[in-house]
């Protein structure tokens, strides 16, 4: 699977890390609904963090289609909530 961190760029992820991310989406979707801009936080950070050490980037110039777009770093709440499916901002 091909993931997008805005502003950064493009990483390969393996299919199977996709449940431990789901884990993560999940804690960052009920932060939002509560409102925890602490906690949204912490856990926007740790779910780049993971897709970063989990995933293989592809070079600068490579320009595949993204199967998940994921926002910034310094993405606010609001701009995060509106990425949003139902399913939080990872399928599954």
């Amino acid at each position: 699977m091909i993931v997008r961190i805005m502003g950064e760029g493009q990483l390969d992820l393996a299919d199977g890390h996709i449940a431990e991310l789901n884990k993560l989406d999940d804690e960052l979707l009920a932060e939002m609904q509560s409102g925890d801009e602490e906690g949204f936080r912490r856990t926007l950070s740790a779910l780049l963090d993971a897709v970063r050490r989990l995933g293989s980037p592809l070079p600068d110039d490579a320009l595949e289609p993204s199967e998940l777009i994921l926002p910034s770093p310094e993405a606010s709440l609001d701009e995060v909530r509106e990425m949003l499916s139902d399913d939080g901002l990872i399928p599954g």
